[in-house]
């Protein structure tokens, strides 16, 4: 089939093959449609309208036709007057982005889809050690090491970027996996801190083939390695019935409820996350918790700062490892999956600028979400190591008070503070 230049589609053939207009409600695509030729827009105002459009369906506000104000313009000037109706539908959506959005009336989990989960197996020769994903050498990065014992995620949370990498609910276990574990080679004189919850959930689907024991048979030989798992899971029973070996950190993501509820589609509720995490620490396993993404919603405040007294109410600071805070970041394709996707969240009504490359916060509002939420931390600060997952570098000094030189540093003294947790455990 013959693709056209963009230039040279018509109006109609540009809509009729865009598939974010496709997904939009068919109220949203005919008012587009009506629009189209009588007020001259191009393909570019097209474009921009239907992500428009597609942002106040996610979000529950209206429709496009609902932000069309004609008021007081002068009907005989043309051009004008459609720069004018566009310049103030951007300014209402730009205004919606600043404002905190308001689950109170909104989305829920129940209205996530069941997933039709497909599970596969393969066999190949491919590394299951590599970096962490998101690695930049434009913020501050702990040089993670990954290991991928599965390959895509069975959740749906909405803010993912997963899904842009892989085939929707496709799981893939591999068939060689503890063949591929053993031609892993360390340096017996370096120590590494490996994680498996990058491409999947480290637990979600327990030792499904094997999967956990063939892990800590491999980990156990390496005690030079701290192994995490991080989890959006209740799915601890493997760890509970079974030897775990001392150098596994169990990490669990967790978030505000409303963010949990609204937009962590299919997760384990929190309070069942946070019974998990206290039953693993209970076995004296070490725990950590991930606050990423922290978003802004009406009540943000308070809603994390319950979450954080029941964590600190909860552990003792000598089960932590870590805590972790980060936000949303984006590169533009995972943007324009995630409206392709048709979720009713939220999850895009904020306020975007450049971050080293990629979209987030504004660094202004970063640094007062982090500094609120390592605040009410205050009874671990000396005895958790806490961190900003690839943040710019800037915002180290206004939340934490200082600053590590380089990557390196931070690596190094991230590795010395889990292995200290770690051998406090084994001396115990």
């Amino acid at each position: 089939m013959t693709v056209k230049p963009l230039m040279s589609l018509t109006k109609s053939d540009y809509l009729s093959n865009n598939p974010l207009y496709l997904n939009l409600d068919s109220r949203n695509q005919d008012f587009i449609a009506e629009k189209a030729e009588p007020y001259y827009l191009t393909i570019q105002d097209l474009n921009q309208l239907i992500e428009i459009a597609t942002d106040f369906e996610m979000w529950e506000l209206g429709l496009l036709k609902d932000y069309w104000d004609e008021e007081g313009l002068d009907r005989s000037q043309g051009k004008k007057r459609k720069q004018d109706i566009l310049a103030r539908i951007k300014d209402k959506w730009r205004l919606l982005k600043d404002d905190q959005p308001d689950y109170s009336d909104s989305c829920s989990r129940a209205k996530e889809e069941p997933a039709q989960i497909v599970f596969k197996s393969k066999a190949d020769n491919n590394p299951v050690l590599g970096v962490c994903p998101v690695f930049s050498d434009k913020t501050r990065c702990c040089n993670l090491q990954t290991l991928d014992a599965v390959i895509n995620c069975g959740y749906g949370c909405s803010y993912c970027s997963i899904q842009s990498f892989y085939h929707n609910d496709e799981i893939v276990f591999h068939e060689n996996f503890r063949e591929k574990l053993s031609k892993i080679i360390l340096d017996p004189d370096k120590t590494y801190h490996i994680g498996t919850g990058q491409s999947s959930d480290s637990l979600l689907w327990g030792n499904r083939n094997n999967v956990l024991r063939d892990l800590f048979d491999w980990v156990e030989s390496h005690p030079n390695v701290i192994l995490e798992l991080k989890t959006k899971s209740s799915n601890v029973n493997y760890l509970l019935n079974n030897a775990v070996p001392r150098n596994v950190i169990v990490t669990w993501s967790v978030n505000a409820k409303t963010i949990t509820d609204n937009e962590e589609h299919r997760t384990a509720p929190l309070k069942s996350r946070l019974a998990a995490a206290q039953k693993v620490a209970d076995k004296g396993i070490i725990v950590g918790f991930h606050l990423h993404p922290i978003v802004a919603f009406k009540g943000w405040q308070q809603e994390y700062n319950l979450l954080i007294e029941q964590l600190t109410s909860s552990f003792y600071p000598g089960q932590v490892a870590l805590v972790s805070l980060g936000t949303l970041t984006y590169i533009k394709p995972v943007i324009k999956m995630l409206r392709q996707r048709k979720l009713k969240s939220k999850i895009l009504q904020m306020p975007m600028e450049d971050a080293a490359g990629k979209l987030s916060y504004p660094v202004a509002v970063k640094t007062n979400f982090f500094k609120h939420v390592y605040d009410q931390f205050k009874v671990w600060h000396d005895s958790v190591f806490f961190y900003l997952c690839m943040e710019d570098t800037k915002l180290w000094p206004a939340v934490f008070g200082f600053e590590y030189a380089n990557n390196k540093e931070f690596e190094t003294q991230m590795k010395e503070a889990y292995f200290k947790k770690v051998n406090a455990r084994r001396c115990s």
